[in-house]
């Protein structure tokens, strides 16, 4: 917010332009001053916690000026509400706060008690309790109230701060003062912030962890006695609080609603806008969605350290170190998002990636998933950084995006080179009951289900594949359902995968026709990569009731033959290897008849050296002539 405009109300006599005065001239004027002061503006103060310029603007009761005053109203951002005797306080119920609701004005007020000087001992704490909050609880758009004295120059600078402060940092989001309790979004924001201070999860903030979150919130080191001082007002307020350990989460809590019950409300702004939080206690927008764009044939990956930051996660909440996360330990690792993100819960996770015996996800299939997901749907993968509290490095302009990176182009049947990515995409064709199922389900170590499902879905797979060298990247294998036309139709969705695999049931004589069908229906699929798959190998082969035998097929397309496989065999393994492989390398997945450009490249080195051969023996036969 650039600036705070600040209107000033009340009833002729309550001390408005008096209080304005000694703020401008920091001493008292006994002489009469102008009934209405000018607009006045007040560059930013340093001190001020948001450093925002504030306008100050006078008005007058007087029935002749009602429309100036009605349009002042309606242009503010706070309303300081002055009165000083019983009988203005009387007009603040009756006539000023019902008259601002006619307006329709939805901004907080401040209600001041000036001339406080007048007032003897009813300036008490129980005079100002039993004078000033039933209005307050009446009228709850009172965001604060506060006694002043232009006079004794008592509370001139406070006044106009907490007006600054009702706007800046708002006390209505975060308080009822009518049942004396945290609102329940604010409660919200600050459980997730103590989730995420909370570094080894073991449900308490240590001295430590409270220090670095002081650190982060105030940039100020906490001294000893403050932490003391701090323990033990927790103490005061929660007697059942166990402070020995450190502080929980309902000690948390009554911290702030400490801070809210002394009018220190913007402590707990300062902490929730440290941590992303907007006015309406949610999270700001580009925070978790930066600006992070993927070019056509490109893709998206996690670096080095998104990695290393899921990596961290899973084994901190994986508490009772058994390799897998299973349900109370994803309930909590989840506990600063929203849940499982939308795809995860669509896709059944975890089915969809690598489970232990248990059927907890492991750390193999933890990194695969969240592999994929950035593949997929990047920005997914931005906003659960943001909730789950990615930080990045020390460079204080860097986003969650320094977890993701982009890949280099990807190159199609033109210029198939290889492809420099670390997750690839493989779509899984074939007749229905060709034992794609049962493939997906072998890619991820599940024992063989010889009852077949149909699937209506689509249905994804993900896990890691160690490509020959030892390099490793992890393949998505994706069963099409009854979309499959759809899909294979869809352009930009073949533009989004690396590989075709048709797979075919080498044991029912009806199931090679498919492809061929599949393929002159759609002679665009030619531009992608392929490989061929004999499934249920373990079967008695049949002959295929197609035009042509799979190897005649492929021989003619100067293709590979179809690798003969099968779901029991352990060998399994090295088909996902072969997908891998002529994903990254798409020139081994294309028809023979196109000379690969390293082939070509070999050709013009080996004339090269015809060349030069040539050209030397010619050298020394010359040499030779002239000596003799």
């Amino acid at each position: 917010m650039a600036s705070v405009r600040i209107c000033v109300c009340g009833d002729e006599g309550t001390g408005k332009s008096s209080l304005i005065a000694t703020l401008i001239r920091d001493v008292f004027v006994p002489s009469r001053i102008q009934p209405v002061l000018p607009q006045i503006t007040l560059p930013p103060n340093v001190a001020t916690p948001e450093n925002v310029t504030t306008v100050i603007v006078d008005t007058s009761a007087r029935p002749q000026d009602r429309n100036t005053l009605r349009r002042e109203i309606r242009k503010c951002n706070v309303i300081l509400l002055v009165y000083a005797d019983h009988f203005s306080y009387e007009r603040v119920a009756l006539f000023w706060m019902p008259y601002f609701r006619s307006l329709g004005v939805n901004v907080p007020v401040v209600l001041c008690a000036n001339k406080s000087d007048l007032s003897g001992d009813s300036a008490t704490p129980e005079v100002i309790s039993g004078e000033m909050l039933p209005v307050m609880t009446e009228f709850r758009e009172i965001d604060s109230c506060i006694r002043t004295s232009a006079k004794e120059q008592f509370n001139i600078n406070e006044v106009f701060f907490m007006c600054q402060k009702a706007v800046t940092h708002p006390i209505a989001p975060l308080y009822d003062y009518k049942e004396g309790v945290l609102k329940p979004a604010c409660v919200d924001a600050l459980t997730r912030i103590f989730y995420l201070t909370d570094k080894d999860q073991d449900g308490v903030l240590n001295d430590t962890e409270i220090e670095e979150f002081q650190a982060k919130c105030f940039s100020r080191a906490l001294t000893k006695d403050e932490l003391i001082s701090i323990k033990q007002n927790i103490k005061k307020s929660l007697p059942v609080a166990n402070i020995d350990k450190g502080i929980d989460l309902p000690g948390f809590l009554c911290l702030n609603k400490i801070y809210a019950e002394k009018g220190r409300h913007e402590t707990i702004w300062i902490i929730l806008r440290k941590f992303h939080y907007t006015d309406s206690l949610s999270l700001e927008d580009n925070f978790l969605h930066p600006k992070f764009d993927v070019a056509d044939y490109a893709s998206a990956e996690l670096s080095p350290i998104g990695y290393r930051f899921f990596v961290d996660l899973f084994l901190l909440f994986d508490k009772d170190n058994d390799g897998g996360l299973n349900d109370g330990e994803l309930a909590a690792l989840f506990a600063p998002t929203p849940g499982l993100p939308k795809s995860w819960s669509e896709a059944s996770f975890p089915s969809n990636t690598v489970r232990n015996e248990a059927g907890h996800i492991t750390l193999q299939g933890w990194l695969a998933q969240w592999s994929m997901t950035t593949f997929l749907e990047p920005k997914t993968t931005l906003e659960y950084l943001a909730y789950l509290g990615f930080e990045p490095d020390m460079d204080a302009n860097a986003s969650t995006t320094s977890a993701l990176k982009i890949t280099r182009l990807r190159k199609r049947r033109h210029r198939p080179g290889r492809v420099e990515r670390n997750v690839v995409s493989c779509y899984l064709v074939g007749a229905a009951g060709a034992g794609k199922s049962s493939l997906l389900d072998a890619f991820l170590n599940r024992p063989f289900d010889g009852l077949h499902h149909p699937t209506i879905k689509p249905r994804r797979a993900v896990n890691s594949v160690e490509l020959p060298g030892g390099k490793q990247c992890y393949l998505i294998l994706e069963e099409l359902g009854e979309v499959e036309g759809a899909v294979l139709e869809n352009h930009a969705k073949l533009d989004a995968c690396d590989l075709i695999c048709y797979a075919y049931d080498s044991s029912d004589p009806d199931s090679f026709s498919h492809i061929v069908e599949l393929r002159k229906k759609y002679p665009h699929l030619d531009d992608l990569p392929s490989i061929y798959t004999a499934l249920k190998a373990d079967k008695d082969k049949t002959t295929q009731r197609s035009e042509q035998q799979p190897d005649t097929y492929t021989a003619e397309l100067n293709m590979s033959p179809p690798l003969h496989v099968s779901v029991t065999w352990s060998s399994i393994s090295e088909l996902f290897v072969t997908l891998a492989e002529a994903a990254t390398n798409p020139s081994t997945a294309f028809p023979k008849s196109e000379e690969p450009q390293a082939d070509r490249a070999n050709i013009y080195m080996a004339l090269g050296a015809t060349a030069c051969a040539g050209l030397a023996a010619f050298m020394i036969w010359q040499r030779s002539t002239k000596s003799l």
